[in-house]
């Protein structure tokens, strides 16, 4: 699925702007970081460019992990779910294919994507859709104008208090993820 604005669940790539950590001149401390960050660390530019700062790469991966593989709280498709309306929202398109990849197999569905994609504003199949994707809006644009009503509305689309903090540190991290991949390089569409 692709839409006029670049957004796809496609398998894309990502290249850096800066210069990125040969695998072979990488150190034993950053060798490690990128064993315990991700499976595919070794062959990443976004590894291998935030790997030059192995201290901060290691605990920016322990603490995206932590937050979206949490075995409670929050499904992890709706954490994925989430994940994607944000970088939807930001315009970073590699985190969005990436995310609605991940929520397709979780959910085995895409219809919600396909709403993501075309007009967050109006996505979501179910009440409980409806209001994941509208906060992870409204705290990704306006996040000063949140309040205890907001998360009223959570709870009454049937999330609780854990689910509520599951769900704000996803959307949390990707404003920082977002901004890692939308300064520091670009998407690589499939030929």
């Amino acid at each position: 699925m692709s839409t006029d604005h670049g957004f796809t669940s496609q398998t894309l790539g990502w290249r850096a702007w800066l210069d990125t950590v040969p695998l072979a001149q990488a150190s034993p401390a950053q060798t490690a970081v990128l064993e315990t960050s991700h499976p595919q660390a070794k062959t990443s530019d976004y590894y291998l460019l935030l790997v030059h700062e192995a201290e901060i790469l290691r605990q920016r991966s322990g603490a995206f992990n932590s937050i979206m593989y949490a075995p409670r709280g929050l499904s992890r498709a709706e954490r994925e779910l989430a994940s994607t309306v944000v970088s939807r929202i930001n315009g970073c398109v590699y985190c969005a294919s990436v995310h609605a990849q991940r929520f397709q197999q979780l959910a085995k569905r895409d219809d919600v994507i396909e709403q993501i994609f075309s007009d967050p504003r109006t996505a979501g199949t179910t009440e409980r859709e409806r209001a994941i994707v509208r906060y992870a809006i409204d705290l990704t644009l306006h996040p000063e104008t949140l309040s205890p009503v907001s998360l009223d509305a959570l709870r009454h689309a049937g999330l609780d208090d854990t689910q509520i903090l599951d769900l704000s540190h996803a959307i949390a991290i990707f404003a920082w993820a977002n901004r890692l991949m939308l300064t520091l390089g670009e998407p690589v569409f499939p030929a």
